[in-house]
């Protein structure tokens, strides 16, 4: 199989998260729905996170098992080590920083209380706490971008399958990660439910979220490297805890806890079943 035919299936594999962004344009939705709608985002991104972080230790248990085996291999394993830890970190507590710098902090000035005051200030505090949270076209955004990082590493899965002639596996990966991305898709369209969007600012979150699928496939066919692969996992998986943060945040004030935790498990089984199909495959 050629190389523009493995790039062009990778680049297939991408697309495929655009099945699932379709979803931002219903609306008059029901509040409930809306709710539900975004947990099962959280739910897809909770499962995204614990794949994230198992693929990304698998070869830090080999560099791991080649010290204690044969006492070799020390500066690789802590290089690994040191990339995963450094990828989270800044995937994370990064971005809090740059949000910071990016929209400012929030100066709130006190005033003195009176005994008729409590619900005012209640009132406020709810109000300030809505304030700095994320607007959902901001949070998709984000989402996007810890999924794209994602979507690399999986794109050098595709690429390095092909480039050591493991042909039946790269076409394996492309099938099994076509359908994963399906899920991407309703995870980056949850926040967005019932909000006004247009198609190109959809058709940006799907290029930021499945691209990078063809991008790291390109990247696999041209060079191995499990620093790199660790890396973007990491960069991956710190994303996706602070987006899944700030979702959490707002869900807790939602008064339905029952549609809060449906959405998260319906979301997390959705994840994990798109991930069985492709362990199934052989990958």
């Amino acid at each position: 199989m050629s190389t523009a035919t493995i790039l062009l299936l990778g680049a297939f594999a991408g697309c495929t998260i655009f099945l699932g962004l379709p979803l931002v344009f219903l609306k008059s939705l029901p509040s409930w729905l809306k709710i539900f709608l975004n947990l099962l985002a959280t739910g897809i991104l909770i499962f995204l996170l614990f794949d994230v972080l198992s693929k990304a230790s698998d070869p830090i248990n080999a560099a791991l098992d080649e010290v204690r085996a044969h006492h070799t291999g020390t500066g690789v394993f802590s290089l690994d080590v040191f990339l995963l830890v450094c990828g989270i970190g800044l995937g994370s507590v990064g971005l809090v920083y740059f949000n910071r710098l990016l929209f400012g902090r929030p100066k709130v000035r006190p005033a003195p209380q009176t005994a008729g005051d409590s619900s005012r200030i209640s009132t406020v505090v709810t109000s300030l706490a809505r304030k700095t949270e994320h607007a959902p076209h901001t949070l998709a955004l984000l989402i996007a971008v810890g999924i794209g990082l994602h979507n690399f590493s999986e794109g050098l899965a595709i690429g390095q399958s092909a480039r050591i002639g493991a042909l039946q596996l790269a076409i394996v990966l492309i099938a099994g990660f076509g359908l994963h991305n399906m899920t991407e898709g309703f995870g980056i369209a949850g926040p967005l439910s019932g909000q006004p969007i247009s198609w190109r600012f959809m058709t940006l979150l799907g290029l930021i979220g499945g691209g990078p699928t063809f991008l790291g496939t390109a990247v696999g066919m041209t060079f191995n490297s499990p620093q790199v692969f660790i890396l973007f996992l990491a960069l991956a998986a710190g994303a996706i805890i602070y987006v899944v943060a700030e979702l959490l945040g707002q869900a807790k004030r939602f008064g339905a806890p029952e549609i809060v935790m449906w959405g998260l498990l319906i979301g997390f089984l959705l994840g994990y079943g798109t991930d069985l199909i492709v362990t199934f495959g052989g990958a």
